[in-house]
This record gives structure tokens, sequence and C-alpha cells, in this order.
């Protein structure tokens, strides 16, 4: 055996720090604020379902460009914002320095939190601790810095709303690395519960619409081509035919998702909102 086949990671076994390496040179392409800005309503809904009070201590967890961060600081709690990616950070940044909002900004990886454990009242993702390549590692986490009595609050996409079966799309053409777990499992309450169960008092798991406006499925198309990273990065892995082909095939999957008869694109995206109470 080759020394590379000797190293090759196995079905059961993946190299998960390859991985994570791949997957923070997808998310530092591009420019995802574009596309993250427009979810901004789920940080508000996600805020409201944790009921958060003034004063609060609140760790956003791959915060991009901080959505959550936002809107739990102007609800007056004491937020500090991370993420592996600097330039996501400085996103959120601008913003808060636009809104005069008091924010700490830190960088961190979500598998390896540098806090304390029970250091914050309010542990919150949206749509970001769900890509890390060690699910239970990160949910570990989560829990680790979440004080007792205190809650962790989520929203993921689900495997079968539109993002969910996005990525399932993008895979038929790149398939992803082997036995590493879909990100879109974060968005069953069976997985939240394999991951939290131990450490959880309670886990309410909501089912919740995201709607993604635009102005034509082309349009759509290019904004994700041009600054949603993992997008960008499967269209810069294949060549002339294999683009072709992957963008019939997003396009048929935005048909089918999408709502508008006028042209635009109104396209209902599932994802779950989750709040846990650590134990």
């Amino acid at each position: 055996m080759s020394t590379s086949a000797a190293l090759k990671p196995t079905d059961t076994q993946p190299d998960l720090s390859a991985v994570k390496q791949r997957q923070h040179g997808a998310w530092s392409s591009g420019d995802y604020a574009v596309v993250g800005t427009t979810l901004q309503i789920v940080g508000e809904q996600l805020c409201e379902a944790l009921d958060l009070r003034a004063g609060s201590k609140v760790l956003d967890v791959a915060a991009g460009n901080g959505n959550v961060t936002l809107a739990a600081a102007r609800r007056w709690c004491d937020v500090t914002s991370t993420d592996y990616v600097p330039a996501l950070l400085e996103r959120g940044r601008e913003r808060a320095t636009a809104e005069h909002l008091k924010i700490e900004f830190r960088e961190a990886d979500a598998e390896a939190l540098p806090f304390a454990d029970a250091s914050y009242d309010v542990v919150v993702s949206t749509f970001g601790v769900m890509f890390t390549p060690d699910q239970d590692k990160a949910a570990s986490e989560l829990a680790r810095v979440c004080r007792p009595g205190g809650k962790i609050g989520l929203a993921n996409w689900t495997p079968q709303g539109f993002i969910g079966q996005l990525f399932k799309t993008i895979g038929k053409h790149l398939p992803p690395p082997a036995g590493v777990k879909s990100p879109a499992l974060w968005g069953t309450k069976a997985r939240l519960e394999e991951m939290f169960g131990r450490t959880a008092s309670d886990i309410s798991a909501e089912p919740r619409m995201f709607v993604f406006r635009y102005r034509s499925p082309d349009h759509w198309l290019d904004v994700f081509k041009s600054f949603y990273g993992p997008m960008l990065k499967a269209f810069a892995a294949l060549d002339a035919n294999g683009q072709a082909a992957l963008k019939r095939d997003l396009l048929a999957l935005a048909g089918e998702f999408n709502h508008a008869d006028d042209g635009t694109v109104v396209v209902h995206s599932e994802y779950l909102e989750a709040v846990i109470t650590k134990r």
C-alpha cells in the first residue's frame, strides 16, 4: 500500500481538518454578507423565540455578518459575535458601527470556542454552526459555554427545504467528502436530540419559512454564484459542460420552489427554529 493510500481517510473516518480547511476557503470566497443580509428577519425572529431579556450575555457562533448579533444587541443584550472568517466579522462590525451598537467581535472556531464553561446566558447561531465538519464537537461546545438554565437558539436549513435541496443538487455534481454528515441534519429534531439530549432539559423545534426574493431566477443564480462561497467554489471546480449542467439543475430547482408567476423569484425555504434549554 502506498503512503498516500495509507493516509487516505476511510468512509467512516473522514479527514475533518481537511474538510474544515476547504470549507474555510469556501466561506472566505465571494462575499457571503451580500446573501446573509437578506436573512436578517431570521435573526430577529430567533431572538423573539428565545424571549431575550435586556442585559443577557449572548454569544453568536459562526455569526457570519452578524444577523443574530445585531438583533440581540438591538434588544440591549451584551453580545459577543464570533466567526472563523475575519472578513465576515468585519462586515458585522461595519453594521454595528452604522447602528451605534456596542458589540464585541472575536475570531473563533465553533468547534473550539475560546470561552470558559457556562459563561453565556444565551448561545445562538443562524445557518452557521450547522456547517461545521465535526457536528458533535460543535454541539458540545455550544452546550459547554451556555450556563445551566440558559438557552441555545438555532436556525438551521432542513433537508427537504430549498437550501437543503440546493446542497443535495450541488452534491450530485460534486459529491461531498465520504463520511461527513450532511449539514442539513441540524435541521431535524432527531439529530438535535442526539447532539443535545444529554445536556438539555428541553428541546423545542418548529419549522419556519424564509422567503428568498430576487428579480428573476437568473438574478438569483448570478447572486449566489458570485457571492455564496459554496456555490462559487462548486462552479469553479467544474469545466464548462459541468457548469452548464449544474446551472440547468439549479434553475430547475428554483423553478420547482418558486411561488411567483410574474417572472420574479419568491422561493419559500424551510428551516428549523430550535430553542434548547441547558440542563
